[in-house]
């Protein structure tokens, strides 16, 4: 999009200017906000639809993130352990992850649009495994990133 980017990371330690790996991606969809909120928390079906998650298990049971939520998952091939650390329904969403060699922070934001949606995903990380990957890899966690929302998209209908 043409639009400005700006950071939708609130947490200091995360700030994009200064961790050592950032992506950002944006997508506009024909699908209403709610409905994409709707899908977007209920982690437990990622893998149904997001091809590069697998085996997402909320603490406590149940198959949707909500405030405080804790779960783990995989996701680029690391298992991670993460905890949603900001819930503002129907538009904002984001949690920490921790595995081995890497820590990150994964916000989304919703914005209501003419035609359905903005949506936009950021992703920041710390970690000797998060710089090799970025290193090894330039671009695999913003193609991973797109492809999430290329699948956000068709599974709301809003593509």
């Amino acid at each position: 999009m043409d639009q400005k980017r700006l950071s939708i990371i609130d947490d200091p330690k995360f700030n994009p200017a200064v961790a050592p790996v950032s992506v950002y991606n944006e997508m506009a969809m024909a699908a209403a906000p709610e409905q994409v909120w709707a899908t977007l928390i209920r982690a437990a079906d990622w893998p149904t639809w997001y091809s590069n998650s697998s085996d997402v298990r909320i603490n406590g049971g149940g198959a949707d993130l909500h405030a405080n939520a804790e779960f783990s998952w995989t996701t680029f091939g690391v298992r991670l352990r993460s905890a949603v650390r900001m819930f503002q329904p129907p538009g904002r969403v984001a949690w920490t992850a921790r595995g081995i060699g890497v820590e990150a922070y994964h916000a989304w934001l919703i914005v209501p649009a003419a035609n359905g949606c903005r949506v936009v995903t950021e992703e920041t990380q710390y970690g000797w495994l998060a710089r090799t990957a970025n290193w090894l890899m330039p671009g695999r966690m913003h193609r991973g990133h797109q492809l999430w929302l290329e699948q956000l998209a068709l599974r709301c209908g809003g593509r």
